[in-house]
């Protein structure tokens, strides 16, 4: 089965859109985050943090799946922007996402909301 090559946005399996709200940058994935496509989250948090955004603001209501390797990278973009005085937060989680998050205990470490506007309105996280 063909997966999809890193780095291709031609291949439907993940998008990702930034889009800047107020002082947060808003990061919406959409589709499948894993070995294969994480490449295409890491370099536009990466960009967001070099950008001088402190808080991230990952809309995951359009993501379908994510492993291990997609939860490392929103991990480490956690890293980095607390090393910045900033923070993730995560919105809108679906159930399959949301278990994958539960059963490593990640769910823990981030600040989690609903919805989008819940996590805007947190201006704590």
């Amino acid at each position: 089965m063909d997966r999809g090559t890193v780095g291709s946005a031609q291949s439907g399996r993940l998008l990702v859109e930034v889009r800047e709200e107020g002082s947060n940058a808003v990061v919406t994935p959409a589709g499948e985050l894993d070995h294969h496509t994480a490449d295409l989250l890491r370099e536009p948090l990466e960009d967001c943090l070099a950008k001088g955004f402190k808080r991230l603001v990952i809309d995951c209501a359009r993501l379908e799946f994510c492993d291990s390797t997609g939860l490392n990278v929103l991990l480490g973009a956690r890293l980095k922007a607390e090393a910045a005085g900033g923070g993730v937060t995560l919105a809108g989680m679906q159930p399959v996402v949301a278990r994958v998050f539960e059963i490593t205990g990640a769910d823990a470490v981030f600040s989690v909301h609903d919805t989008l506007e819940a996590a805007l309105a947190d201006e704590s996280g």
